[in-house]
């Protein structure tokens, strides 16, 4: 597995909540395994205290994708070096199950398990692969989704940088939404015309 594809980890978190809903799907343990997807043996580490755990470096992976949001690259890297340094990786090679056309294994680089807990665990893989996306496309490449009320955290790997929305549902939304505005707006245009076009009578002293 490509280190970048870790960055996944970090729009996963980020995204299960969605605060201008009031919604929070992070809310049990259950949740919180479901987040290490095939990584079951991970997953199965996870207690009851890693809801709130998980829940703090969710609000402070969200924070890197607001600053990156909001063009502010150094404190984007600020906050995201602050994670790696509190959630080290131990970098592995692995490649055991896997083997090339001539059966030998694959090497690649693999993130351990951290040995302190779930949360630790799952941080230290999220901030380093978002890392590598950092560094390897640029900050602009993190944004959050302006299909308002969402605010999805994505990772933009369009090739010409224009991705604005966190999914084909939102970027439908957000268009449907531009176009009956626009409508309203030459609805009303046209009417302050023809108002402004009808004969005006003149009113004469008897």
């Amino acid at each position: 597995m490509e280190l970048a594809s870790y960055s996944d980890y970090a729009v996963r978190l980020v995204n299960t909540e969605e605060p201008a809903r009031n919604k929070d799907t992070l809310t049990s343990v259950e949740a919180v395994r479901e987040l290490f997807g095939d990584s079951r043996q991970a997953a199965r580490r996870a207690t009851d205290s890693d809801v709130t755990r998980f829940r703090s470096v969710r609000a402070r992976l969200r924070a890197v994708f607001e600053a990156a949001d909001d063009g502010e690259e150094t404190l984007a890297v600020d906050l995201l070096n602050s994670l790696l340094l509190d959630f080290p990786v131990s970098p592995q090679i692995s490649g055991h199950d896997f083997r090339d056309e001539d059966g030998r294994p694959d090497w690649h680089m693999h993130l351990a398990d951290h040995p302190s807990n779930a949360t630790a665990g799952y941080a230290a893989i999220a901030a380093m692969g978002l890392a590598f996306h950092l560094t390897g496309h640029g900050v602009d490449r993190l944004g959050l989704c302006e299909a308002l009320p969402c605010r999805n955290a994505y990772l933009d790997t369009s090739t010409n940088r224009s991705r604005r929305y966190c999914s084909d549902r939102c970027a439908t939304r957000a268009n449907v939404a531009a176009y009956r505005a626009r409508k309203r707006e030459e609805a009303e245009r046209t009417g302050r015309s023809a108002e402004s076009a009808q004969p005006t009578t003149a009113v004469t002293d008897r």
